[in-house]
């Protein structure tokens, strides 16, 4: 009995094996089995299941070259390590590959041939027999290329622990490793092409862009962490489009009108090469060649897209390709392929027929053609020059993909290689325990895979990250027209280093740049022209940040650079010239020697002060006169000497204000104009009481002595000197620069603090003055009562007259001298 269900399990395991899943496969037999996912056609032909009969498999259709390459570097790098003395020696790895079809479907199809197996080994049949004929369980799986094909991948592989390291799906949705666990990949995430996309159009100042992505798990991720790099930046997205190969007609010619119509010029791209591919047709149709196209690593290179009959509307593009990498030997490997050969590699007939455009004498394809369901080809032998024949696929210069299945492949082989030379009590396993290479299993390969870190043959070091994710570069690259035969070049221009500091991360040689594939100038994508030097950008309303209008900067403010969002203020000693682009020094005005009323001035006051001086050497010359004795001799003297003080007084205020200045000519001038003027009062009063008094009494002589006269001046002086010193006590001016009229700076001298302390104080006094009653009288009032108390009648019409004119003067210079004050305060 045992028996007999030991023959059914292996019965059923091979019966499962060999028919379960895609029956095209590249398969070969070893100790250890990987598994491979490659895309070999770009899609499936689209067809309505009505479900009136069994549904049929979708069929895939369009050849993938590049594909094609990428399974051959797997199959090179499997054979290399099988052939290696050092490397799992004694061991023999096997492989198991599927086409994806670049769809979720079909690779859902060939993952679960994968985990199908995996659970037949689970049943331990060495239990019931001594099975070593089937074939053992895929321990890790390389592949697959797009994101949403490896996401989806991804979800069932978790579910088993079997590890897959992708070589292609750049997704930054892969990196959660809470909901992908076994997912690794030897391609950079788009977390970081992203943000060096968005470093590439602030390098070239474009603020205005359209972007373009796939609707499925690579495009939608790659564009929405985009989108938050460039509000970083503050640099706008006209378009914001989703397209995929599955769109309708009306679709993608509605697409390209919105591109079309957009005043924006630079397109970024994030979508693979057969989802792009209409749009790219309908551009070209409609010749539209005067866009600059940003590509993503997953169409920077495709072969769908760079084709000769495209570059008018794709040359120029600016593209993001991986590292290249050197496979010694992988040329003469491609060129070795023969249908004949590579009976285990079922896509070398379909490869050979699509290269040479024939059919093989047993190709199944043959038949459909004979039925007309086909075009018709000629026959081919298999055994015509590959090299003969230029196809992407012997396109070696620069590989990329190719080099990221290899390394797949070598650091599996490297965990497995660590596996086998592991130390009992030095494992990753419990205590430290080793697993058994014999009867290894995914789960302990995806452990000894996170832990890896090893040194390969060309002197790189390769290490998984924390996401799983390996670590790599960008180069970038410029599509330009081959001058030989007019095919597409990729030439590097630059490269984008990932964990430099910011702002050393992109390195471009723009001299190497053909834009729109032959120009040399910076082509201009920008919402609004930029702003030039003196003036800034200004906001228009309802219209993106992006969008602006020069506005010419204020006075007194300037911009000395393109595109200034704000302009500067002129510092407080400068002004902005006409054009506002800058500042100069404002010109400094004061009253100086050298202008033409600074002359007048100073002319009027020598003048006056050696008339005056030549008068009062008249005076002293002449002092024993009876005249120079009839004017009141000291008196005059002393308004001589006054009159020469005001006349000097007013050369301080010529020349630029200092603080000593500023303190000494308004006192200076104050106090000689009130000496002088109390000179006059007391000369005045004296003439006036000689006039009504007819015969001088002694009182007279007493009252108004020299010495009383002496004393009337010093008291008027003194108050004068008085106010001046509480002034400069309290609110001494001092020099001042006043920047408030443009392009000068006019020196004064600045008395507002003292104006407003004075002011106060005569306010004051006036309240006081009204609640209380006037309890002092002013010099003329005093003099008044003093002659209206001389006068025996004031009723008398014989002395009005006088006593008018004389009260009338005293009261007319008292208000002159307090009106001076006042503008001297």
């Amino acid at each position: 009995m045992k028996l007999f269900l030991c023959y059914l399990l292996v019965l059923g395991s091979n019966y499962v094996i060999s028919t379960y899943g895609p029956h095209q496969r590249a398969q070969m037999t070893g100790d250890i089995l990987l598994g491979g996912l490659f895309p070999m056609h770009f899609g499936v032909a689209s067809k309505d299941q009505d479900l009136a009969a069994r549904p049929e498999s979708t069929q895939c259709v369009r050849f993938n070259f590049r594909g094609f390459r990428w399974l051959q570097a797997m199959i090179f790098a499997i054979e290399e390590i099988n052939n290696s003395s050092i490397l799992l020696p004694n061991i023999t790895l096997g492989y198991r590959i599927f086409d994806t079809c670049n769809t979720v479907s079909k690779a859902l199809e060939a993952t679960l041939s994968f985990v199908a197996q995996n659970k037949i080994d689970s049943l331990n049949l060495d239990e019931f027999c001594n099975c070593t004929d089937h074939i053992p369980s895929t321990i890790a799986v390389v592949g697959a290329a797009g994101s949403a094909v490896s996401t989806a991948v991804a979800n069932l592989l978790g579910l088993f622990y079997i590890p897959q390291i992708s070589y292609a799906s750049s997704s930054r949705l892969l990196s959660n490793k809470n909901q992908y666990k076994s997912f690794m990949r030897t391609i950079p995430t788009d977390e970081y092409q992203a943000t060096a996309m968005a470093d590439i159009i602030e390098y070239f100042q474009w603020n205005w862009v359209i972007a373009v992505a796939s609707d499925d798990d690579y495009g939608r991720p790659g564009i929405e962490k985009f989108e938050k790099e460039m509000e970083e930046r503050d640099i706008c997205i006209h378009l914001n489009e989703l397209i995929s190969q599955y769109f309708e007609d009306h679709e993608i010619r509605a697409l390209a009108d919105r591109i079309e119509n957009s005043t924006a010029k630079v397109i970024v791209v994030f979508a693979g090469g057969p989802d792009i591919e209409p749009l790219i047709k309908e551009m070209v149709r409609r010749n539209i060649t005067d866009r600059t196209w940003l590509a993503s690593e997953a169409w920077a290179s495709s072969s769908l897209i760079a084709k000769p009959e495209y570059l008018d509307v794709v040359g120029g593009t600016i593209g993001f390709a991986l590292r290249a990498g050197l496979i010694p030997g992988f040329r003469e490997f491609l060129q070795q392929v023969q249908p004949k050969k590579d009976s285990h590699n079922e896509f070398v007939r379909e490869f050979w027929e699509e290269t040479f455009n024939c059919y093989l004498e047993d190709s199944p394809r043959l038949q459909e053609s004979e039925n007309g369901s086909t075009s018709f080809r000629p026959l081919c032998t298999g055994e015509e020059d590959i090299t003969s024949v230029e196809t992407p696929y012997l396109d070696y210069t620069h590989l990329r993909i190719s080099y990221n299945a290899y390394v797949a492949v070598y650091s599996i082989a490297q965990a497995l290689q660590d596996i086998f030379t592991c130390t009992p009590g030095r494992g990753l396993f419990a205590n430290n325990s080793c697993a058994d290479i014999r009867k290894i299993e995914a789960w302990q390969v995806l452990k000894q895979l996170r832990h890896l870190n090893y040194t390969n043959s060309i002197g790189e070091k390769m290490q998984f990250d924390e996401n799983a994710d390996l670590v790599a570069n960008y180069t970038i690259i410029n599509w330009q027209r081959s001058t030989e035969d007019g095919s597409v070049m990729f030439k590097e221009v630059g490269y984008y280093n990932i964990h430099a500091k910011r702002g050393g991360k992109l390195s471009i040689d723009k001299t190497k740049i053909l834009w729109n594939g032959y120009y040399s100038e910076v082509p201009f994508s920008n919402c609004s022209e930029d702003c030039e030097p003196g003036t800034r950008k200004g906001i228009i309303d309802s219209m993106p940040t992006c969008c602006f209008e020069c506005t010419e900067c204020s006075d007194g403010e300037f911009s000395n650079h393109r595109d200034a969002s704000v302009c500067t203020k002129c510092p407080n000693n400068s002004w902005s010239n006409g054009n506002h682009t800058f500042c100069f020094l404002k010109e400094i005005e004061f009253l100086s020697w050298t202008e033409p009323f600074g002359i007048a001035l100073a002319i009027c006051a020598v003048v006056g002060v050696f008339l005056t001086a030549f008068v009062m050497g008249v005076f002293i010359r002449f002092r024993n006169t009876p005249i120079v004795k009839a004017t009141n001799r000291e008196l005059s003297y002393v308004l001589l000497f006054s009159l020469i003080c005001c006349f000097s007084s007013s050369l301080i205020f010529i020349g630029e204000p200092q603080d000593w200045t500023c303190r000494l000519r308004q006192p200076a001038f104050g106090i000689s104009f009130v000496l002088c003027i109390s000179c006059i009062l007391v000369k005045t009063n004296r003439v006036l009481l000689v006039f009504e008094a007819k015969i001088p009494t002694s009182l007279h002589r007493k009252w108004w002595g020299l010495n009383l006269q002496f004393l009337l001046v010093f008291l008027c002086t003194f108050v004068q000197v008085t106010i001046c010193v509480v002034w400069l006590y309290n609110a001494p001016p001092s020099s001042y620069k006043n920047h408030d009229i443009d392009e000068i700076i006019f020196i004064t001298c600045n008395e507002v603090a003292a104006k407003a302390t004075l002011k106060h104080s005569t306010v004051s006094r006036k309240k006081s003055g009204s609640i209380g009653g006037s309890s002092s009288s002013t010099p003329s009032s005093s003099i008044r009562l003093k002659t209206n108390g001389n006068d025996c009648d004031t009723t008398s019409g014989r002395h009005r007259p006088r006593v008018s004119f004389g009260s009338g003067t005293v009261t007319l210079s008292l208000s002159f001298e307090e009106s001076r004050r006042s503008s001297l305060i």
